[in-house]
């Protein structure tokens, strides 16, 4: 009855931990294609495929490209890269073919990284992006998650995060000084369009589910082990908070502008159509 007991007190120990490792981030990426959905339904309306397609020069090689890259860090082998076709009959507008050995772990779990290597070329184009073209509001911003994650995170929420970096960004990217250098709107051209293209598709979540499970199951073993050396895993759990309080902050970026994208489909359908 002891080892049941134990057993499936590791087994919801390895949920939380996993809910704390890749939740969040999970969380984000529906969020992001709820927001891409509408955008492009509402673009396709008012334009046609040029709609979708106008942004997609920007937003779809940086989607492939966080495929490549986490492909790369996770040691599978490369078969063939599109980055952008615009005639495809599929209406696929890129993508990244890859092998790897179902044997290795290490090789299984970058499944989950693969599928979601979008995210993170999109927060990190929108970051160095924000560094060359708006350094004050970069500085801004930077400044935030110093002061505010670093020393806040266990007393926040998730939304609360999430809100308060929008906020803050919102707030130090739309000023008159900004509004008047032509930087900030190559910046703003460069923002919707990754946004247009940062989400996943259901290849993307596929491959993703993949990598979840080996990722369960490395923790649960571990869990296993830990329990049985005694060693407490809290502290572990800990950090992820704090890890989790810094990628809700970062992703507050396409978040942001995911919405304005939105926002700015959904007027240009109003207007065509009448309100």
């Amino acid at each position: 009855m002891k080892f049941l007991e134990s057993l499936l007190n590791t087994l919801m120990l390895s949920l939380v931990e996993l809910f704390y490792l890749v939740g969040l981030l999970i969380g984000v990426g529906f969020l992001l294609g709820v927001l891409e959905k509408y955008s492009n339904k509402f673009l396709f309306k008012t334009f046609g495929p040029r709609g979708v397609l106008a942004t997609a020069w920007i937003g779809t090689p940086i989607h492939e490209l966080g495929h490549l890259l986490q492909c790369y860090i996770w040691g599978h082998r490369v078969t063939r890269v599109k980055f952008l076709q615009l005639n495809s009959p599929s209406g696929v507008l890129g993508y990244v073919e890859h092998q790897y050995n179902p044997g290795n772990i290490y090789q299984q779990i970058g499944n989950f990284f693969i599928g979601m290597g979008p995210i993170f070329s999109g927060i990190g184009v929108l970051i160095i992006g924000m560094y060359l073209l708006v350094p004050e509001s970069y500085q801004t911003f930077r400044e935030y998650i110093v002061v505010h994650i670093s020393t806040d995170v266990q007393d926040s929420n998730d939304l609360m995060v999430i809100g308060r970096a929008v906020l803050a960004i919102t707030k130090s990217l739309f000023t008159i000084e900004n509004m008047l250098n032509p930087l900030f709107w190559i910046f703003l051209v460069l923002a919707i369009s990754i946004s247009s293209h940062i989400a996943l598709s259901r290849a993307d979540i596929n491959g993703s589910a993949k990598g979840l499970l080996m990722i369960f199951f490395v923790s649960f073993i571990t869990n296993l082990v830990t329990s049985f050396f005694g060693i407490d895993t809290y502290v572990f759990i800990t950090r992820l908070t704090e890890y989790n309080a810094y990628v809700l902050a970062f992703s507050s970026i396409a978040i942001l502008f995911s919405i304005i994208t939105l926002l700015i489909s959904y007027v240009l359908y109003k207007l065509k159509t009448g309100w």
